[in-house]
């Protein structure tokens, strides 16, 4: 029962997946594609135990962006992250991860 969501900049609303952002269900982590000015900031992590009824969050990560010009790169490859076998009672609903990096 553990969910992962983020939060900017102390806000109270949490981060929206949209077609640049992803919040990985499975690590927890937050994926930017081609971050812009507005996403520099504080991001802070937020674990929920839905079993438990509790939240924890973890310490702020700063993100900046790089002065120098250079763009950081990643080689091409397809993440994913899922177990060998996923099993799934009939009429329930399965989310798998796979996505994209690379320039």
């Amino acid at each position: 029962g553990l969910s992962y969501s983020w939060i900017f900049n102390n806000n109270t609303l949490y981060v929206q997946e949209d077609s640049r952002r992803f919040v990985s269900q499975e690590t927890g982590n937050l994926y930017i594609a081609k971050v812009e000015l507005s996403d520099v900031g504080n991001y802070t992590c937020v674990v929920t135990n839905s079993k438990a009824e509790q939240s924890v969050q973890g310490p702020p990560t700063p993100l900046t962006l790089r002065s120098d010009g250079v763009m950081g790169e990643y080689e091409p490859k397809i993440e994913v992250r899922f177990p060998e076998t996923t099993y799934a009672a009939k009429g329930s609903s399965v989310k798998l991860e796979c996505f994209a990096l690379g320039k």
